[in-house]
């Protein structure tokens, strides 16, 4: 039987930062490896802003990874509370206890209410778990689309992001032996409040360049085609230039390129980027945009540039 892998430390420099993540086939440029790297050493939370689609969440995902840590993955939403995101009392196990202690027929009050508000009644949820685990090695905590959640939740974060401890009443506060390393993302469709951004290192993670576009593509779908490659990258450039409602986000480019090379395409035309152009854009007026004729033009377009990549 294999050993488990040992959590390894921080990436010594920048350089090395890349490495990691490439090592992951996750292709950043210096200055997210920068954020990243100083996020990681400082111990710092890492929070990164930016459209759908651009990488965010996989970055906590290569992290956890590449350093052999456990990812504990928060997922927000509206309406999100301490009860699904931090702790929750086992309520039908203290039931029973008390119970059980009623039916032997020696009830304390007070010594059966300090019985069963103790650790082994206690339902642990991704922000406690990534504080306390229960093997002690210091996990990778996502928390994903955090302006999903109501600006309540913003507030109990600050506890956690600034002392990487959370205050049960019952048991008071519970601090983080080794912090967990800790990523933020958000889509921005609102805000997030001032508090939570100055206790992070922040990144806007922007749509990448048509050659670490090309890159990344290369390592996610190496089964397309080269000349294929570059011209769904030109393409996917062009429509993120056009005055569209969700311009595709790298997911999206490497989804097409995918669904292509499924189709045996060894080259982009008119006819199948009208057949598959809901996999690049996911609204029906940004679809309704791409007549055939633009569809044409964009086409020629991105075969001239493609062909300059080579």
């Amino acid at each position: 039987m294999n050993a488990p892998l040992l959590p390894v430390g921080p990436p010594a420099t920048v350089d090395a930062t890349l490495d990691l993540l490439a090592s992951q086939d996750y292709v950043a440029d210096r200055r997210l490896a920068t954020a990243v790297y100083l996020s990681l050493k400082l111990g710092r939370p890492l929070f990164l802003e930016g459209e759908a689609g651009v990488g965010k969440t996989e970055i906590a995902k290569v992290l956890a990874a590449a350093q052999g840590r456990r990812l504990v993955r928060l997922q927000c939403y509206e309406g999100l509370d301490t009860a699904s995101a931090v702790y929750e009392w086992n309520y039908p196990r203290q039931m029973i206890e008390i119970r059980l202690a009623e039916a032997g027929g020696h009830v304390k009050r007070d010594e059966l209410a300090h019985d069963i508000f103790t650790p082994r009644f206690l339902l642990r949820r991704p922000i406690l778990e990534a504080l306390a685990p229960h093997d002690g090695v210091a996990p990778v905590l996502l928390i994903d689309e955090l302006d999903r959640a109501d600006e309540p939740f913003e507030a109990y974060l600050l506890e956690v992001l600034s002392e990487f401890q959370v205050t049960i009443p019952e048991l008071g506060p519970i601090r983080a032996a080794e912090p967990p390393a800790v990523v933020i993302t958000s889509n921005r469709t609102r805000e997030i409040h001032d508090a939570i951004k100055r206790r992070c290192l922040y990144h806007w993670v922007d749509y990448p360049d048509t050659g670490r576009e090309l890159a990344i593509v290369r390592r996610k779908a190496p089964r397309a085609p080269e000349s294929l490659a570059r011209e769904i990258v030109a393409f996917t450039q062009q429509l993120r230039s056009m005055d569209l409602f969700k311009a595709p986000g790298v997911a999206e480019t490497l989804d097409w390129a995918e669904a292509l090379v499924t189709l045996d395409r060894i080259a982009l035309d008119p006819a199948v980027v009208g057949d598959t152009i809901g996999v690049l854009l996911k609204y029906q007026d940004d679809v309704g945009a791409i007549t055939p004729e633009v569809a044409a033009r964009l086409v020629a377009q991105a075969q001239q540039a493609g062909g300059s990549l080579a």
